[in-house]
């Protein structure tokens, strides 16, 4: 247990443990001038008692606001104005937290549907946005469908132009740093906010478009092209290729070639 309340006021004390117990956060319930057990990092107190209170890291509870503070001081980071979880998105995304232009953790996500990891980041890192990149569309649109499906069409996310942010690496391309690079850098950029639901307005896909597709699932496949009708569920970003191989192999949409 990280955390201990230590306080006299009644009203303080409730605030602080329903906090608490809403982010599964284990305590010590103390009375002021009790021993505080070795293990505590951060003591919640309220104003009647910060004097009262000897201990080193203390957050003082005013209201349920407290608890962006709190996770701050046990995660060992500073309290920042501004908090972006950027995304290089892709086959694997490359994500990153960027708080007040420092790179506070990256990731190297399995697929677009890999969301998972940003709903925690956003619970960790109270107050912060969404960033994502321009580019690969029909990855990005998968991404966005599964964070549209868990935070709702009107969910605002910042979008980035990401021109330039993928470098090239000791002058051979190795994609999972150059993901997490991208992510880094769509993290420090400027963009606009819009709503998901505005950016999943996509458009039919060109022939072109579909042939690229059907070219890409032999390369991942070896063997495998895919039909046309397949190839555009992928294009329309509702499924993705190794979907759509799977489909394939089952006998599903095989047709219009």
């Amino acid at each position: 247990m990280r955390v201990a309340i230590v306080t006299s006021d009644a009203r303080v004390y409730y605030t602080a443990a329903r906090v608490l117990k809403e982010y599964g956060i284990p305590f010590h319930s103390l009375r002021v001038g009790e021993r505080i057990p070795f293990d505590v990092e951060v003591v919640l107190t309220g104003e009647r008692d910060r004097d009262s209170v000897r201990f080193p890291v203390k957050v003082v509870v005013k209201d349920e606001n407290f608890i962006d503070e709190l996770l701050a001081k046990l995660e060992g980071r500073e309290r920042f104005k501004r908090i972006y979880i950027a995304i290089d998105p892709g086959e694997r995304p490359g994500l990153s937290v960027v708080a007040d232009n420092r790179v506070l953790e990256v990731h190297h996500l399995k697929s677009p549907r890999d969301v998972g990891i940003i709903l925690d980041l956003l619970e960790k890192y109270p107050g912060a946005k969404i960033k994502i990149g321009h580019g690969a569309k029909r990855q990005r649109v998968l991404m966005l469908k599964a964070l549209a499906d868990l935070l709702g069409y009107d969910y605002p996310v910042i979008v980035v132009n990401e021109y330039r942010t993928t470098p090239k690496v000791g002058g051979v391309e190795v994609s999972q740093v150059q993901d997490i690079v991208a992510a880094i850098n769509i993290g420090l950029r400027e963009g606009r906010t819009v709503p998901i639901g505005e950016l999943l307005d996509v458009r039919e896909p060109t022939k072109r478009e579909i042939e690229d597709i059907k070219r890409r699932s032999r390369e991942l496949s070896g063997n495998i092209t895919i039909s046309s009708r397949l190839a555009r569920e992928v294009a329309l970003g509702n499924i993705t290729l190794e979907e759509a191989i799977e489909r394939h192999k089952k006998g599903i949409g095989r047709r219009s070639r």
